[in-house]
């Protein structure tokens, strides 16, 4: 029994085929049937039933592949013990933040570990939507900071950092004219709406609040949807902590738009469980979580 073979095990349940599984493993399907065939020749019966159009595991199958995920948990805590163990100080580390993240609540953190080792070049870049875990996964970055949206858990390691809102707002004329009540969908479909383009690409691309059928201007990032919005030349959901001055000083006001509630969400520090992780690395990882709890 190799680890290999419940790899391609875990890989079929998670993509619901071997064709899906040899594309998650990089290998040929036949190499994705051979490993299965030989596991249930050692083990003795089948894992899979193969009369539906789709493979299904076998009650004995259920029952081994739970035994077989907490097995492929540990080796993953074991690898990433073992890189931690032969850590050494990296000449870069690269950060990838949300580009929702209340960065200043996190600078002093980052700034003590940029003293404490100054020959490390620190590298951070601002991701929208899926962009910070498409790099953190890609092997871009050794560190993302977002939500875990479109994560797969048992790959990453996680710890919440902060929370954060998103309400809808605009400029104070537009609100006026929308008036106190909820405005509907139709109405707002005549609204140029304003978005930011993820950064992610398609298997990490996220779309919410994303008005159906309505006129939309898209743009780079938070800065520039709230200088747009500012504007007036539309709405669109802004982070609470860019918006705060503006809306205390009614440059910005919160609008209530039908289906489009405040959403909140929580940030997470995340970082992949085998990737090789350095001194530097690990003493960011420590320090976020020390700067989370005392925000």
């Amino acid at each position: 029994m190799k680890h290999e073979q419940l790899t391609t095990l875990a890989a079929i349940v998670s993509t619901g085929t071997f064709r899906g599984a040899a594309d998650a493993l990089n290998k040929s399907q036949s190499a994705v049937s051979h490993a299965i065939r030989l596991l249930e020749d050692e083990i003795g019966f089948a894992l899979f039933s193969r009369s539906a159009y789709r493979p299904t595991l076998t009650r004995e199958g259920e029952v081994f592949f739970r035994e077989a995920s907490h097995v492929l948990h540990q080796m993953r805590e074991l690898k990433g013990t073992a890189a931690r163990l032969r850590a050494s100080e990296e000449p870069e580390l690269s950060v990838a933040i949300t580009n929702t993240l209340p960065l200043s609540r996190f600078l002093d953190a980052i700034a003590d570990v940029g003293r404490q080792f100054p020959a490390t070049h620190i590298r951070l870049t601002t991701e929208s939507m899926g962009g910070p875990v498409a790099r953190l996964m890609a092997g871009d970055a050794d560190i993302a900071i977002a939500t875990l949206d479109g994560v797969v858990l048992g790959d990453v390691e996680a710890h919440p950092l902060t929370e954060i809102s998103i309400r809808p707002v605009a400029h104070p004329a537009l609100a006026k004219e929308l008036g106190d009540g909820v405005a509907s969908l139709a109405e707002m479909q005549g609204r140029i709406q304003v978005v930011v383009a993820g950064t992610g690409g398609p298997p990490f691309e996220q779309s919410r609040d994303v008005l159906p059928g309505g006129r939309r201007w898209t743009v780079s990032d938070f800065q520039a949807k709230k200088q747009v919005i500012l504007a007036g030349l539309g709405w669109g959901g802004l982070p609470d902590h860019l918006t705060e001055d503006d809306r205390k000083a009614s440059r910005l006001v919160a609008i209530n738009v039908e289906g489009y509630p405040p959403r909140h969400a929580t940030l997470h520090a995340i970082r992949r469980r085998e990737a090789a992780v350095g001194r530097v690395g690990n003493a960011l990882w420590s320090r976020l979580q020390l700067a989370a709890k005392s925000n």
